[in-house]
């Protein structure tokens, strides 16, 4: 459903990742404007969002995907990533199109554009109370469990005492509210993907020998009618796309709507500004960090040790540098701590559309409570429940994309038209 809903909003916006993705790369850092409402800065709602979507799921669900999907699934998290990147687009402008601010009070997100654009309370309340179960129980159980098992394996740490600290951390940024989770994640987001980048790349180049056949193997897996593993001809195939499409959506959160939450709360009155910045993060989420995790298990030869998860890519980081799980374990919590608290967010003003501003308190103890339980929990049945619950809220959100992608279309069409007549290209809409 989601590769034909990409497919489907690629024709209708005329390939707009590839036309728009210069634009979105030069203006990466967006500019203030004087006198928009808003929440938090333009920049702080990117890295609010990127922040987010970047968690364990680059690292110990790439991983994941390439133990039991076979490196085939590489490709197919690189194809989602590419039709990703229009719903993701959609959804940004969306949020911002139809958010609701009322008395100093912000509220974005799906359940607005289906309710007020879409003109379905209905399905809005649906999606509401899916997306905010999903939050409440899948990214406290995740990302404190990918993160616990890297300090376990590196230093030796238990889990339940990772859990107590994890959920101590998160406590702090959380129960400030989304400012300060927005100064948070501006602070620690470009760190987090600069610091894997660099130790990700070094991997890579140590074994760059292995570069051309690893490329090699994951396009060739990526088709193989082989049987796998003993199975039937032709399963190969489907077991990669469905590992590799899987964690893929998980990885840059594309059909979610979480992206209508996070840039839903920029100062922008400026719906294609935010969009630009939905572009450039999924093409950092699914082509820069997701494809150093990928490479790093591969060129290494790690992914056929027995090890999964996290452990498997600070094994990779291992045998090139000598501190390489260290750096994994680092990466790990800065990975996993940002996106438990851009999370925290999403489920709070999901829950709020239902509950009231008085479910607020509450939820955000509850939330920081269930860290503790998520890492000390078993990682399949953790990851299989994430799938479960984040898929579900999917299907809702799309129905409003698809309804509404004219939207988004026209205010495509009056960008161009700006360009062409020499005017700016980011105007409101």
């Amino acid at each position: 459903m989601l590769l034909g809903a990409g497919l489907f909003l690629t024709v209708r916006y005329r390939f707009a990742q590839v036309r728009l993705f210069p634009e979105a790369a030069r203006t990466l850092v967006p500019a203030q404007q004087e006198g928009a409402r808003g929440a938090l800065s333009p920049f702080q709602a990117f890295m609010t969002a990127l922040g987010a979507s970047i968690g364990t799921g680059n690292i110990a669900g790439v991983a994941t995907a390439v133990v039991s999907g076979g490196p085939g699934a590489v490709f197919w998290i690189w194809v989602y990533g590419f039709f990703a990147t229009v719903i993701k687009l959609t959804e940004a402008i969306l949020g911002i199109r139809y958010r609701s601010l009322k008395d100093g009070h912000l509220s974005a997100g799906p359940m607005h554009y289906l309710r007020e654009g879409l003109r379905s309370p209905t399905l809005a309340w649906i999606y509401a109370l899916v997306a905010g179960i999903a939050a409440l129980t899948t990214t406290p159980f995740t990302q404190p469990n990918s993160m616990a098992v890297v300090l376990e394996s590196q230093f030796h740490i238990p889990t339940w005492a990772s859990g107590l600290g994890i959920a101590v951390l998160a406590w702090l940024v959380i129960i400030g509210g989304v400012r300060s989770i927005g100064r948070a994640a501006e602070a620690l987001a470009p760190l987090k993907v600069g610091l894997y980048l660099v130790g990700g790349l070094w991997v890579i180049l140590f074994h760059a020998g292995q570069i051309p056949d690893v490329f090699a193997l994951i396009f060739r897996e990526a088709f193989s009618l082989e049987g796998a593993r003993g199975g039937t001809a032709g399963v190969s195939v489907m077991i990669a796309m469905r590992y590799g499409l899987a964690r893929g959506i998980y990885a840059n959160e594309a059909g979610y709507g979480t992206a209508a939450v996070a840039y839903g709360t920029a100062r922008s009155e400026q719906p294609l500004q935010q969009g630009l910045n939905a572009v450039m993060e999924v093409f950092i989420v699914s082509f820069v960090t997701s494809t150093i995790s990928a490479l790093t298990i591969l060129v290494s030869g790690v992914w056929q040790s027995g090890k999964t998860s996290t452990a498997l890519v600070a094994s990779a980081f291992d045998t090139a540098i000598p501190v390489g799980g260290w750096v994994v374990a680092f990466c790990a919590f800065l990975f996993g701590y940002t996106t438990l608290t851009g999370w925290a967010y999403y489920g709070e003003q999901f829950l709020e559309y239902i509950g009231g501003p008085k479910i607020t308190k509450p939820y955000r103890w509850i939330y920081c409570g269930l860290i503790y339980f998520g890492a000390v929990s078993k990682p399949e049945l953790v990851w299989a429940w994430g799938d479960l619950m984040n898929g579900l809220q999917i299907f809702p959100n799309m129905v409003g994309i698809i309804g509404l992608s004219g939207v988004v279309a026209a205010i495509l069409r009056e960008r161009s038209q700006a360009q062409a007549l020499g005017t700016s290209a980011t105007g409101p809409s």
